[in-house]
């Protein structure tokens, strides 16, 4: 019960400090997390993406936050800088529920080495 409560209050500051910083009033959801960290991997700067860009940015976030648990593997950078991987192991079929803990906690701890805590 403690690390569901220590995920708890942690995802809260993830979603406060990124809100505060990214955010003109609205409560960033899990996807506009996810597509933030897809921005900051792809390490090209805040700049206009088009729809197609806007699902590539959220997959390699979904990649390299997936990447410590054994799911994907960092393959290449293509000509144009875009990170791509490769997938280690099939995901397992999750329910809803399980799917957002498991991604969340992915999230904790990609913020935990900057400091966010």
């Amino acid at each position: 019960m403690q690390k569901n409560t220590d995920l708890k209050e942690k995802w809260d500051v993830v979603v406060t400090k990124l809100t505060e910083q990214f955010s003109e009033g609205d409560t960033l959801n899990l996807d506009g997390i996810i597509y933030l960290i897809g921005v900051q991997e792809l390490g090209q700067g805040q700049r206009e993406f088009k729809k197609d860009e806007k699902l590539n940015l959220m997959h390699i976030a979904i990649c390299k936050l997936l990447e410590p648990y054994g799911y994907y593997e960092f393959d290449f950078f293509d000509e144009d800088g875009w990170p791509h991987y490769k997938t280690l192991t099939e995901l397992p079929n999750l329910k809803p529920g399980e799917q957002s803990v498991l991604i969340k906690e992915a999230i904790v701890n990609y913020f935990e080495p900057l400091g966010f805590f």
